[in-house]
C-alpha cells in the first residue's frame, strides 16, 4: 500500500473564482463523498480560519467537513479527534504559525494518528505553515531573524511526511531565495522547494507535479563542489558556493525527488518543441 497524496500550497490560495488548489484538494479527497478534516492549529485566529475553509469547500461541493479545534496540547492526546480523523478521507492544515503547530501536534496522539492514516492512503494537505510542517525539517520562521545584514536560519522538526525536503512558502512573493539557499548551503544533503502563492505540488509515490498559477523551485545542493560559508568584518553571513542545481517548475511539469531531476509535462517528450 502507497501512502496518500500530499497537496503542498504554498499559501494564499484562491479561494474564488474556480479555486483550482483547493478543488484539486477536494477532487483528491473523493470530490461530494469526501470527509475532510480541518485543523487550523497554526494560526492564532483558527475559527476564523476554519469558518472560511468550511464556506469555501461547501462552496466546492464537500457536504461533510469536520474542524479538528485543538489549542491545547492536552486537546491533541484526545482519543475522541482520532475516532474523528479514523472517519476522514482527507486533513487540510491551514496556515499560520508552524512552530505553533509543532509545539501544540507534534508527537501527540493525534500527530501519530496522521501519519498513520496518510500512510493508509488518507490524502494530506497543508498551505503556508501547513505546507512547512509537512516535511521531516522546516524552517523555523520565528528564529529568522536579519540583523544588520546577518541573516540567521534555524531548522525546527516537522511532522516528517517527507524525509530529505525541506519546503518553504510565499517564495517569490516574501524574496525568500536568500533563506533557502542558506538553509541548503547548510544542509546539502536536503533538497530545497520554495512553492509561490496560490501555487502547490501533489507528491505521489516520490514524484511531484505542480498545479496553479505561479512558480516552484527546486534548490538542490547534493551535487555542489564548494560550498564556504563564512563571516565578513561587519558581522553578516557571506555565501560561496559552487555546484549547486536549481530547477524551476510551472503547472503540470513533474520533478523526481528520488533522482533528483525534472520530469515533462505528461504527453510532452524530451525531443518535443
Amino acid at each position: 500500500m502507497y501512502p496518500g497524496d500530499l497537496l503542498i500550497i504554498g499559501g494564499a490560495e484562491e479561494k474564488c473564482h474556480g479555486a483550482e488548489v483547493l478543488s484539486k484538494f477536494v477532487e483528491l479527497a473523493g470530490g461530494s463523498e469526501s470527509i475532510i478534516g480541518i485543523l487550523p492549529t497554526a494560526s492564532e485566529i483558527p475559527d476564523d480560519v476554519s469558518s472560511d475553509y468550511v464556506k469555501t469547500f461547501g462552496k466546492l461541493g464537500v457536504k461533510d467537513l469536520h474542524v479538528l479545534n485543538i489549542k491545547h496540547r492536552r486537546e491533541a492526546e484526545d482519543p475522541e479527534v482520532c475516532r474523528i480523523v479514523d472517519s476522514l478521507t482527507a486533513v487540510f492544515i491551514s496556515g499560520g504559525d508552524q512552530s505553533r503547530l509543532a509545539d501544540i501536534i507534534g508527537n501527540t496522539k493525534l500527530h501519530m494518528k496522521l501519519a498513520e492514516r496518510w500512510k493508509e492512503g488518507m490524502v494530506l494537505a497543508g498551505t503556508s505553515a501547513g505546507a512547512s510542517i509537512m516535511a521531516k525539517h522546516m524552517i523555523v520562521a520565528s528564529d529568522m531573524k536579519q540583523n544588520e545584514d546577518k541573516l540567521k536560519i534555524e531548522l525546527g522538526r516537522g511532522f516528517g511526511f517527507m524525509d530529505y525536503v525541506l519546503i518553504d512558502q510565499h517564495f517569490s512573493q516574501r524574496a525568500r531565495f536568500d533563506r533557502l539557499l542558506s538553509a541548503i548551503a547548510d544542509n546539502n544533503e536536503i533538497i530545497g522547494i520554495g512553492i509561490d502563492e496560490n501555487t502547490a505540488i501533489l507528491v505521489r509515490n516520490n514524484e511531484f507535479e505542480v498545479y496553479g498559477e505561479h512558480q516552484v523551485l527546486v534548490m538542490d545542493g547534493k551535487s555542489s563542489d564548494y560550498i564556504d560559508i563564512s563571516t565578513s568584518k561587519n558581522g553578516s553571513e557571506e555565501l560561496t558556493i559552487s555546484g549547486f542545481r536549481l530547477h524551476t517548475l510551472t503547472a503540470g511539469y513533474r520533478f523526481d525527488l528520488t533522482g533528483r531531476k525534472l520530469l515533462l509535462k505528461k504527453g510532452v517528450s524530451q525531443n518535443e518543441d
